[in-house]
């Protein structure tokens, strides 16, 4: 590696909530990197379980960790905003408590970096559905459009290396706390002057049951319909060549939600409350296009329905779930033992 590279200092940022079965395997997984300069700052955002006392014991392990405690739950976007601020690095990555990485994902992002003179680095990572592609270097509209259309990397923070200065600029909005990330990383590549993206799957992702993907529907998953909002106005003005694919990502993630409401159940309140929320944000972005851009033909269908009442969805949805979907998975089930 070149000496240039080797003398950054990269900050770890890992926000920690009740992860007290996959913290350990994270966090050895950031200890055994292969650039050895870092500093791991872990955020524990109020944890309920033993994560806090992970961290701790992490701290007193190796001196390279950092830890700080909120003594309220804040969200996921003050947790990182917060390592941020504290971050004495000359480059960030974000790596989530329930994810693990490779030993060389740090040195291979930044050797990508530094050869490509970018201000973010990409890999690819696996556990996540993305259709990834070949290594490119991209300028900031080009790098907006694989953004909108999902590919060939995904729309998150992590498994990305990101000059320090320009994230300080773009910090995540702590009003959001779903699809925050995507809010976040369409104001990083706006302002990046180039990113460059490697497909080796260097970042493992962990789809656990109690993550926020899977919780139940309140005011605060409904922050997603905002973030995408403010993206979908940005780029009508600014990459209009994006504008379509954010609303059809709009419509997708308004679909998902409202399953949710039905499937998970809601916080406080009916699951229509929200439900009839939904319908309005699907109102201001779906154009007839969008039926063809689902992966599946059902989940179009079904923001054709919501936009029609969120009454008729509600009543589909349930039947779907209580009595269709159990019979297909017991039918599957009987394949199996075939």
């Amino acid at each position: 590696m070149k000496e240039k590279i080797a003398k950054e200092l990269i900050s770890v940022i890992v926000p920690v909530y009740n992860v007290e079965a996959y913290m350990e395997k994270s966090l050895d997984s950031i200890r055994a990197q292969t650039y050895s300069n870092i500093e791991v700052i872990v955020i524990d955002d109020a944890s309920t379980d033993e994560s806090g006392r992970i961290c701790d014991a992490y701290e007193a392990l190796d001196s390279r960790f950092r830890t700080l405690h909120f003594p309220v739950n804040r969200g996921p976007s003050a947790a990182r905003n917060e390592g941020i601020r504290r971050a004495k690095g000359s480059l960030i990555a974000f790596i989530d408590s329930d994810d693990y990485v490779e030993p060389n994902l740090l040195e291979r992002l930044c050797q990508n970096m530094e050869e490509n003179k970018a201000d973010v680095s990409i890999c690819g990572a696996d556990g996540i559905r993305i259709k990834g592609g070949p290594p490119a270097v991209y300028e900031p509209e080009e790098a907006i459009m694989c953004l909108a259309k999902g590919t060939p990397f995904n729309l998150v923070p992590w498994g990305k290396l990101y000059r320090t200065e320009l994230v300080k600029k773009n910090l995540f909005d702590e009003k959001i706390y779903y699809s925050e990330d995507l809010l976040f990383l369409y104001q990083i590549l706006k302002e990046a002057r180039r990113v460059s993206y490697l497909p080796d799957q260097l970042y493992h992702y962990v789809n656990r049951e109690g993550s926020q993907v899977h919780s139940s529907v309140g005011a605060r998953k409904c922050t997603a319909l905002l973030a995408h909002d403010r993206v979908c106005e940005d780029a009508c003005c600014h990459f209009p060549d994006a504008f379509m694919d954010f609303r059809q990502l709009a419509l997708d993630t308004d679909m998902r939600i409202a399953i949710m409401a039905v499937k998970a159940g809601t916080v406080q309140g009916s699951p229509l409350h929200y439900l009839k929320i939904v319908k309005r944000n699907i109102r201001r972005h779906f154009f007839l296009k969008s039926l063809k851009g689902f992966g599946q033909k059902r989940d179009g269908a079904a923001v054709l329905m919501l936009y029609v009442s969120a009454w008729l969805f509600r009543g589909c949805a349930a039947l779907f779930y209580q009595f269709v979907k159990p019979m297909g998975d017991q039918g599957a089930w009987k394949k199996k033992d075939l």
